[in-house]
């Protein structure tokens, strides 16, 4: 199973939501709302029981994948991670887990919501198997979401 976990104010018929679904039409899209602790709880509804999951993060989205792999690891297959939003404060009692699942991060050399500088390290700390690409975007990587090899990032 595949599902896309939208940013803070991103929808289920934001870009990369529309994006995804034309890729993946069965791809899970769910719209999350409200403080992390309810967009979480929505999460833990929606994937109560699944296994062989993927998980697609948008920046806040990202945080939401990264807490949920941590909690449910044996559900998780894979991570792709746009952006997160690990430098947020609602990670920060996180911050002392290890996450074995591979996972891939793009982050945007511009971008000033999750700089690399801040990121990357956070994430070479959890990630025991991350594989990291920085381009040349910002935040919402609009320039360059649409060319990464997303074949490869959801290959089951």
């Amino acid at each position: 199973m595949r599902i896309f976990l939208h940013g803070l104010e991103g929808s289920s018929k934001g870009t990369k939501a529309t994006f995804l679904r034309d890729l993946y039409p069965g791809m899970e899209i769910p719209d999350f709302a409200g403080s992390l602790s309810e967009r979480m709880a929505s999460l833990y509804a929606i994937l109560a029981g699944q296994k062989n999951v993927i998980l697609i993060g948008s920046s806040f989205g990202g945080l939401m994948a990264t807490i949920f792999a941590m909690e449910f690891a044996d559900a998780v297959d894979r991570i792709v991670l746009l952006a997160p939003a690990l430098n947020f404060p609602e990670f920060t009692s996180y911050m002392t887990q290890r996450i074995e699942i591979p996972t891939w991060m793009i982050l945007g050399r511009e971008d000033t919501v999750t700089p690399p500088v801040k990121v990357a390290p956070m994430a070479r700390k959890i990630f025991a198997n991350l594989h990291y690409v920085e381009v040349d975007d910002d935040h919402m990587l609009a320039k360059t979401f649409r060319d990464l090899d997303w074949r490869t990032l959801l290959s089951e």
